[in-house]
């Protein structure tokens, strides 16, 4: 996979993921693109963030099933109604739901399973901009990024506005996460009979 390297569209978002008192954590939600976008969590809200601005949001303890996205192209009222061109989530400023596709996705869940936090950056529902999740605790230290230049590289079947959409969303049928299915299945068998 290539590395983005477009001026205009640098990694999007910075996610410092810090620890505090009783496991609860704070993200610090950085915009590093040179463009506005509309910052969106659930839980948490939503916000406005010129390049270089950052939001702080602290989801409580026990957290699951939480992402965070940018939003692109949007344009919203006095009251925080409007609409954006990816990741717009039901025309509200502060989300409450989930933002439609298509946008790239930092999902997370605290103090789960052994009380681990788990993270990871995912493309179900999509891609619009670069995204970096990075943990600044004790105890982990790694970060992810998906910093392609998915955009650039999207089928046109698969074009949106600002954003490339999984072929899911576009095509609405299964064919493609069975075909995926049989050729990592495939690939599995062949790496275990040896």
């Amino acid at each position: 996979m290539s590395t983005f390297k477009s001026p205009f569209l640098s990694t999007f978002l910075l996610i410092a993921f810090l620890f505090t008192c009783g496991q609860a954590a704070t993200f610090n939600i950085i915009n590093n693109c040179p463009f506005t976008v509309w910052a969106a969590a659930v839980p948490g809200g939503g916000q406005q963030l010129d390049g270089g601005q950052t939001w702080t949001i602290n989801p409580s303890a026990g957290t699951a099933g939480a992402r965070v996205w940018a939003r692109t192209g949007c344009n919203f009222d006095g009251a925080g109604r409007g609409t954006c061109q990816t990741g717009d989530c039901n025309g509200l400023l502060q989300c409450q739901a989930y933002g439609a596709p298509p946008n790239t996705l930092a999902e997370y869940a605290l103090n789960q399973f052994n009380n681990l936090d788990f993270f990871d950056i995912s493309l179900v529902d999509g891609f619009n901009v670069p995204m970096e999740f990075s943990p600044t605790s004790d105890g982990c230290t790694r970060g992810i990024k998906c910093t392609a230049d998915i955009n650039g590289q999207c089928p046109n079947e698969l074009r949106a506005p600002g954003g490339c959409n999984n072929p899911c969303t576009v095509f609405k049928t299964d064919e493609y996460l069975l075909q995926l299915w049989k050729l990592w299945a495939h690939k599995f068998l062949e790496v275990f009979q040896r």
